[in-house]
């Protein structure tokens, strides 16, 4: 009888980017100094109470996830299932979705096909979802198919695509167990992408400097003029992601706390590194009391666990399965709560300290 595969890479990316989405949420758009005196640290959740609910960065995930398991090794198939996740998405009324994804899903909705759906955007709604596709694809020229497939749904801009592949490369090279070293990655990256992305790889050789010295995460976002906040453009948040993980490659802990304390857009950026090192140290290297906390329904850290781990044997023997589904009906309710809730928060933002 065969072992079964080991799920728990695929597990803890999903989890570490629910984790680092739902932290991050509450801080969206603050900049540090205000994040810091409405909200205090980013040691726990802050939405609502003590509990965490998570946004589209982890939704995203999700569908990326489901689409791996119906398509085997087969990019186009894969772009096509994503692309009706994305449409049955939309159906459940999110409460957040970027303008460059919105405008996407409707193409694909009036019949524009998925491989003409994409809008001119260097955004981060690619990098966002690229962590898990980084741990379930490891081979290289597959990776790279594979996250063109992803990114070009939504976004056409080359970085929006470079920017994903470099969270799934960080993803792919973390799951292995080891540290992986700055330099070790930026070769990997440049080898990848050629001078096409020198934009992306000189900012990435600028962030394996400042690791490499030991410079705080904060500090390196302030050298790059984001003192203020990190803005959702893909040339911003992923070299700040990649920083928290260089600096703290064992402590997802530090790592998500280093970029919420960046301000701007923090819940991807936590979720991109919250998927970077979950993949590093599976789900048991998560804080217990994060994946406790966790309480979005249907979306739940049991349900997230159990498509992780059909994800895995999908992986591991190259079938396909139909992958786990939510009720809509479900879905419907959850997002109309979750929206009064973030308008709640929304007017708690009006009101001092400021």
């Amino acid at each position: 009888m065969s072992n079964p595969p080991d799920s728990r890479p695929i597990v803890g990316c999903l989890l570490g980017t629910a984790v680092g989405d739902a932290l991050g949420l509450p801080y969206e758009g603050l900049s540090p100094r205000r994040a810091a005196r409405l909200l205090g640290p980013p040691e726990r959740y802050r939405l609502l109470g003590r509990w965490g609910l998570v946004s589209d960065d982890t939704e995203h995930s999700c569908l990326v996830a489901q689409a791996l398991i119906a398509s085997a090794d087969d990019p186009v198939r894969f772009g096509r299932a994503l692309a009706w996740g994305l449409r049955l998405w939309f159906l459940g009324l999110p409460a957040g979705i970027g303008w460059a994804t919105l405008r996407a899903i409707v193409k694909l909705w009036i019949g524009i096909p998925s491989d003409r759906s994409g809008v001119h955007s260097a955004g981060n709604g690619p990098a966002m979802r690229a962590a898990i596709i980084g741990v379930a694809v490891p081979d290289p020229l597959a990776l790279r198919a594979f996250v063109r497939a992803s990114s070009r749904l939504t976004h056409t801009d080359p970085r929006a695509e470079q920017g994903a592949f470099a969270i799934a490369l960080a993803a792919r090279l973390a799951a292995g167990g080891e540290t992986v070293a700055p330099d070790v990655y930026l070769d990997a990256l440049r080898s990848a992408l050629g001078p096409e992305a020198e934009a992306l790889t000189g900012l990435v050789a600028r962030v394996a400097e400042s690791a490499n010295r030991g410079e705080t995460t904060e500090g390196f976002a302030a050298s790059l003029g984001l003192a203020k906040g990190v803005s959702g453009y893909v040339l911003h948040s992923v070299p700040v992601a990649l920083h928290a993980w260089f600096a703290h490659p064992h402590d997802f802990r530090a790592a998500v706390g280093a970029v919420i304390r960046c301000g701007g857009d923090t819940d991807t950026m936590a979720a991109m590194v919250g998927g970077i090192l979950g993949a590093a140290l599976g789900p048991d290297g998560i804080p217990a009391e994060w994946r406790r906390d966790l309480r979005d329904w249907p979306r739940s850290v049991g349900w997230m666990e159990r498509l992780g781990e059909q994800l895995a044997r999908c992986r591991a023997t190259g079938t396909t399965e139909r992958p786990l589904r939510l009720p809509l009906f479900g879905v419907l309710l959850r997002n109309g709560v979750f929206l009064l809730i973030v308008f709640t928060h929304g007017l708690r933002r009006l009101l001092p300290p400021y």
